[in-house]
């Protein structure tokens, strides 16, 4: 450690730089970065045609997409460690490899259960890519280009969970759901040629191998599986009634132990699967907690638009999925400008601007009501997409910032993971808070539509003699049609009113986050690389 407190600061060209051209290497993990990302949401489309090819129920069928979620975040932190002890470049090719290979697999399941044991092997790979190509791009550009870096892997990660449903759909609709699956094939291939070509490890990497360093076998099974657990609770929690189902119980005990056993371990082992000691630093740990943040906002309101949608609007899943593409091209657009500016600004402003850009998208959405046009809708999605890049390139510049670059594998592998958690935990809350919600407003609806009630009593006589003008029968008849019709617009009001009280909620949540950056230290433009080990 004396050597290296000693060392001279170097610059980022002076300690390596990649043969091919770094722009190439970009497009290359991009390609891999947007086939991943998108199968984590194509598939949302194809549960009911999937159910019925395989003689399964809609329940079964989502343990397609439950087990992809599980099996890709008990990867997502142990990636970097992995990628340190067997070579960045054999581990990323290796995940794209299996990635495609599951994918056919999938594509040709003749049951259920092989599709759900093929997506568990999928979602393993899957977890391996997205922190490995976000420590290729750390490696291949300079500070100071790395805002342009990430933004073309920024478009990718985020324009295809949003583009997922609409090609999913439209392939439904002309094919049949094993090509969601098949689609995969070609880009792989493509990913893998350009990959054995243009990616290599930097020198450090090859340091690092040589190095003997035992293996945390009881650090990485408490891991893997606290994760899984937490994971599931996150996923089957509001299906299953949280705590009142033992299998939830059971998840919640053993990621809250799990994760506090880890957590003992990796601080006193000499060499920990994860450095948690790197949250000592205000920037890492920040940046990790924005990046939840990040995950939250995103995932929720690609899922709270369409299933708004589908749900009160009546569109299908395609037209949903369509709405919510304006935000993919936004995303587009503003991405490449975002990345050429945002070096010139404190990235903590960027940051600040990007979660009160966000809010006022959302705040947009305040106004549900069941008049909603398409094109209304379409600019929901498009108003909140606009913050976006303002988060996701600032800051991964802070996240990097003051890093020493054998850390690179691991804070890539630590920030996925927060991305994705932040992801679950916002589907999970506004599906639990929808529900309860749709209670409460509907309790207090039912209050005004019980017999003796005069508005109720007015408006249900008028119904019923409509319906008997309309054809003819008994008078009680009609009065009970009449009353049933009168509660299904209460259960469709009481929705609505959920749908309101959740985008309020994540409202006031984004406008308590945008001072929150300047708890961060500003990053030293054009600073020197550390060289630390």
């Amino acid at each position: 450690m004396a050597a290296t407190a000693t060392a001279p600061a170097l610059s980022f060209h002076d300690v390596w730089r990649p043969r091919a051209n770094p722009w190439a290497i970009a497009f290359t993990v991009t390609l891999a970065t947007f086939m991943e990302a998108l199968d984590s949401s194509i598939a949302n489309v194809a549960m009911q045609h999937i159910a019925g090819t395989l003689s399964a129920s809609q329940d079964e069928a989502t343990w397609v997409l439950t087990s992809y979620l599980v099996a890709n975040a008990m990867v997502l932190p142990i990636s970097g460690w992995i990628a340190n002890r067997i070579g960045r470049k054999r581990f990323y090719m290796s995940c794209v490899f299996a990635f495609t290979v599951c994918s056919f697999l999938c594509g040709i399941a003749p049951t259920l259960g092989a599709l759900v044991f093929c997506r568990i092997l999928q979602g393993a790979a899957g977890g391996g890519l997205q922190p490995s190509e976000q420590a290729i791009l750390a490696d291949t550009f300079a500070p100071e280009k790395r805002s342009m870096a990430f933004a073309m892997y920024g478009v990718a990660v985020v324009m295809a969970p949003a583009i997922g449903p609409t090609v999913g759909g439209w392939i439904i609709d002309n094919y049949s759901w094993r090509w969601i699956f098949f689609l995969n094939i070609p880009v792989g291939i493509v990913s893998l040629y350009l990959s054995n070509r243009l990616v290599e490890d930097p020198p450090y990497l090859a340091a690092a191998r040589k190095r003997k360093e035992g293996v945390d076998y009881w650090g990485l099974g408490m891991l893997v599986v606290a994760i899984g657990a937490l994971q599931i609770l996150l996923d089957k929690g509001q299906e299953d009634d949280w705590f009142s189902s033992r299998l939830i119980l059971t998840c919640a005990v053993i990621a809250v132990v799990g994760l506090t056993l880890f957590i003992w371990r990796e601080l006193v082992i000499e060499h920990p699967i994860l450095d948690l000691r790197l949250f000592k630093r205000r920037n890492t740990a920040m940046s990790q907690f924005v990046l939840f943040m990040v995950g939250v906002a995103l995932y929720s309101t690609t899922v709270l638009i369409p299933q708004f949608l589908q749900e009160i609007m009546g569109y299908t899943a395609r037209q949903s999925g369509t709405a919510i593409a304006s935000g993919a091209i936004v995303l587009m657009l503003l991405f490449p400008l975002a990345g050429r500016f945002a070096p010139r600004f404190d990235p903590r402003w960027l940051v600040s601007i990007g979660f009160l850009l966000t809010a006022l998208g959302m705040m947009r959405m305040t106004n549900l009501n069941l008049n909603v046009s398409f094109m209304l809708a379409v600019s929901w999605r498009a108003g909140i997409a606009l913050g976006l890049p303002f988060l996701f390139i600032p800051i991964n510049t802070l996240n990097y910032a003051g890093i020493p670059q054998h850390k690179n594998n691991e804070i890539s592998g630590l920030s996925a993971l927060s991305r994705n958690l932040g992801g679950s935990v916002g589907i999970s809350f506004i599906t639990t808070y929808l529900a309860r919600s749709t209670q409460r407003h509907l309790a207090m609806l039912n209050q005004h539509t019980a017999p003796g009630d005069g508005p109720f009593e007015s408006m249900r006589s008028g119904l019923a003699g409509a319906m008997m003008r309309q054809r003819a029968g008994a008078y009680v008849d009609a009065v009970h049609r009449a009353g049933a019709q009168i509660y299904s617009m209460a259960q469709v009001q009481a929705r609505l009113l959920a749908y309101v009280d959740v985008v309020w909620i994540m409202v006031f949540l984004l406008l308590i986050l945008v001072p929150l950056p300047f708890l961060m230290q500003k990053p030293k433009r054009g600073g020197p690389v550390s060289m630390g080990h």
